[in-house]
């Protein structure tokens, strides 16, 4: 597999995308290439999975190359993502010596893109940094500028908007990956598609096998996909003002279960493959798709692996509350990212609650009866 690049096109702030093997090695000609030929002090920021896997030999490579390095690990999983996990990278951080002029670079999944993006957001009042990711699920997350932390209350309510230098996708990380996690990324995948490419879904549908065995050309041409559709839908509205909210579909169900079982029972991918297949029940209950949208959205996620069914330990009720504090709700009324079609999807405002009350009742009573 040859090395794949897209761009995010935002102007001055436009930035690539590397997809392909040995880009590890790649990273200080890739970084020089970008720009960062003045970059004082480098940052890593990576977490206790990842670090015995990448980060000496990346820290290696870095220092032969020239750069000053530091490192800073941290607990991994969404839990990393708490305020006192924030506050412990800052003081790392500052007692590192980094300047303004530093570079954080965030080696690891979807927690440590969030986690390290807001670290550089806000430190000094923004300083650069560089998505690695070495997950699946993180191909749509470490592309976009999206950065946060969560709340008890909420996830992703602590944030800001800030792009990185470049992103750099070294697809043989994936080959680490436990098989769950494995099917998480490609949640997120799927959803590119649901929400853009009908031809796209077709092609999952019919190279599900190759791509659950991370067969190298299979992956690296789903992750180039994938993020094509999220860099076109970012260049077209960064701070999500309209476009941007629709690679959101699942999430508002999604983050409710995640939030509710505390980051622990089902991790991103699994929460919005479930919510996914409840958009697609909302909108087929609200007669905006045609029926049967639920059913292959369903059948797709099923493929790789990934839960469908309604999550036993919570209530219909408590989800609904937790909805409510959403992002994209305005004036406590709930707005979804629904289906039109396979491949469409729209941002509909001011939805009943009564009639997604319905759709999660009815979800629950399948999987207890």
């Amino acid at each position: 597999m040859e090395r794949k690049t897209l761009h995010v096109q935002l102007a001055e702030r436009s930035y690539p995308i590397h997809i392909g093997p040995a880009l590890l090695a790649e990273l200080p000609a890739l970084l020089r290439a970008a720009g960062a030929v003045d970059a004082g002090k480098l940052f890593i920021l990576t977490d206790e999975n990842v670090a015995p896997l990448y980060l000496e030999r990346l820290k290696r490579n870095l220092e032969a190359d020239g750069f000053a390095v530091a490192a800073c690990i941290v607990e991994a999983g969404e839990q990393a993502k708490r305020l006192a996990v924030y506050e412990q990278v800052m003081t790392e951080a500052i007692e590192a010596g980094l300047d303004r002029k530093s570079l954080l670079i965030a080696l690891g999944g979807g927690v440590i893109g969030d986690l390290g993006g807001f670290v550089a957001a806000t430190f000094m009042r923004g300083i650069s940094f560089v998505q690695v990711p070495t997950t699946l699920l993180a191909h749509d997350s470490s592309v976009g500028g999206k950065v946060a932390i969560n709340h008890p209350l909420g996830k992703n309510l602590i944030g800001a908007f800030h792009q990185p230098m470049l992103v750099v996708y070294d697809t043989d990380t994936l080959r680490s990956l436990p098989k769950r996690e494995v099917a998480a990324g490609f949640a997120e995948v799927i959803k590119h598609g649901l929400i853009s490419d009908e031809r796209f879904v077709g092609w999952l549908e019919q190279h599900a096998e190759q791509l659950k065995s991370l067969d190298p050309e299979y992956v690296g041409e789903a992750i180039k996909r994938g993020c094509a559709v999220k860099a076109e839908v970012v260049s077209a509205d960064e701070r999500e003002q309209g476009l941007r909210a629709t690679l959101n579909l699942g999430h508002t169900f999604g983050h409710a279960f995640e939030a509710l079982l505390d980051y622990g029972t089902l991790n991103h991918g699994e929460a919005i493959a479930i919510g996914m297949g409840l958009a697609a029940d909302v909108a087929e209950r609200m007669g905006l798709a045609p029926e049967g949208t639920a059913k292959r959205t369903r059948q797709l996620l099923q493929r790789f692996e990934l839960p469908v069914a309604w999550p036993q330990q919570l209530t219909p009720e408590a989800v609904l509350e937790v909805m409510r504090r959403d992002k994209k709700s305005v004036g406590g009324k709930l707005v979804l990212i629904l289906p039109r079609a396979i491949g469409r999807v729209e941002i509909v405002k001011e939805i009943e609650e009564s009639l997604v009350l319905q759709v999660m009742n009815k979800a629950q009573e399948e999987q207890t009866g």
